[in-house]
Parts: structure tokens; sequence; C-alpha cells
């Protein structure tokens, strides 16, 4: 599976970097951009991130939602967020101890809605009320984003590139799945960050669209434009709620979440 259809007419030069994506990924390498095509549009960041995914040959579990907030869509020129494809080794539980990314590591706190039905593509857009009668888990999350690449572009051409860098998701830790109900509100709920004891980021849930259920919405809304319906018991994490710090080898990152529980993973050492 892939995160949707392949764009046609990939260049071999975005197809090499595809491919050198794939083994960055898999070997925890770092690229030079000065030996690579870039992809100058977020529509083809997509089709290079769909390639590299698909050279890796692993399930894709659910998605990540970038820049939820205003301030993250202008810094990278855009009025909207962005996604990743999240394949079955990116899944990890909390407690986990994973590995950093060669570049710009950073943990948010983030909440993860599971789908408890399909929701197919169609032409007519899905609305909250919809994808919210979907939903039947919550988690919290800490999604660990990186990237294998320094420097780069500015807005534009930055988003692309990150989009095509596997979304820059290096782990989703997820916490203990709790009930979705019609009544579970998240956009007060808080969440709070810790790195080694100490707090380095708090916020609540209306920092994702001013609600985790608008992210999701938009995901569904997009994946299904681009003819890729979304499948129950795919998760999605909706969009930093706690800031995006960074973190070292060694450092213990917890994110509380409240009655949704703490979520915790360790960065190994190097």
């Amino acid at each position: 599976m892939t995160t949707e259809p392949q764009a046609a007419g990939l260049s071999p030069e975005l197809e090499d970097f595809a491919a050198r994506l794939h083994a960055a990924k898999r070997d925890r390498t770092g690229i030079d951009l000065n030996t690579v095509t870039l992809p100058p549009t977020r529509e083809l960041g997509y089709a290079v991130q769909a390639e590299a995914l698909r050279l890796a040959g692993d399930p894709i579990v659910g998605f990540k939602i970038g820049s939820s907030s205003r301030v993250s869509q202008e810094k990278f020129g855009t009025n909207e967020p962005w996604y990743g494809g999240v394949p079955a080794p990116v899944l990890v539980p909390g407690g986990s101890t994973v590995k950093r990314a060669p570049h710009a590591t950073n943990v948010e706190g983030e909440f993860a809605l599971r789908l408890g039905k399909d929701l197919p593509a169609r032409a007519e857009e899905y609305t909250a009320d919809e994808v919210r009668a979907a939903v039947d888990a919550v988690a919290g999350a800490i999604e660990v984003v990186g990237r294998h690449f320094e420097g780069g572009p500015s807005g534009e051409g930055m988003l692309g590139l990150v989009i095509a860098d596997h979304g820059v998701c290096v782990s989703l830790v997820l916490g203990d799945a709790k009930p979705f109900g019609p009544e579970t509100d998240l956009r007060d709920h808080a969440v709070t960050m810790r790195i080694n004891g100490e707090v380095v980021g708090e916020g609540v849930g209306s920092m994702a669209l001013g609600d985790p259920v608008n992210s999701l919405t938009w995901l569904v809304n997009s994946l299904s434009k681009a003819g890729r319906g979304m499948r129950a018991g795919e998760w999605v994490t909706t969009g930093t709620c706690s800031g995006i710090v960074a973190v070292a080898p060694g450092d213990v990152a917890i994110a509380d979440f409240g009655d949704l529980g703490n979520v915790e993973v360790t960065f190994a050492a190097e």
C-alpha cells in the first residue's frame, strides 16, 4: 500500500531521489542535497514520498499530519497542512527506545485517532461529523520528527522536500488506546511534554486546526481527492499540541495526556 496513487511521469532524477531517501531511512544516513534533484512542489513531494514508501514495501498503518498551525503553514508558504504515510515499522508502543534521525530530531505531543470503519474515496467531501462518527479510539502519542538532510530551500521548496522525506516522521510512539465516543472533546484537553523530567512544552488539543477531529477531516478529504480512502484500524496523529522540542542521545521524553495517560520514549545512546 502507498499513501495515494503515484503521480505519473516522475522524472528519473526524482526517482533517484526517492531511492536515496529510502536508503537513507533504512540505513539512518544523511543525503547531500547538492547531489540530488529536489521536488519543487508539494505534489511532487507526495509522488517522491509514495515511491520511497513503495520501495520500502512495508504496509501503511496510518498517517501523520504536519503544519496543523497557521505559524507552521506560513513557514512553508502554504495555507493548509500536509501529510505523510506511516509504515508499520515506524509505529511503536509507548516505552520504546528509538534512534534519532541524522539531522534535527525533535519530539511533539499529539493526539492520535483511530478509524473504526472505512471512509472510502468519494467525490463529495466528508463532514467533520461523519469523520467523528468513524473514529473509535484515541491515544496520546509522541511523534519523533527528523530529517535525512541539512539545509534546503525555503517556502514551498522546503515543503516539497519535507513531504518527500517520509513527512519527516522518524517514529510514532503510541500510548494506550481509549474509547472515542460522540461526547469526546479534545479541544481543551491538556498536553505536557517533559524531557528528562523538565517541562519543555505545554498546550491543548485546539492547537491542531482548532480540534484534532478537524485535522483528521482535512486528511480524509485530501486523501479522498487523490483517490485513496481511509481504512478501519488506521491511526492518524493530528498535529503537535506541545510545540516542537529537540532531543539528544540518551534523553527520555514523556508526554502527559492527563486521563489518557503518559507516553514515554527513550533515545538510544550514540
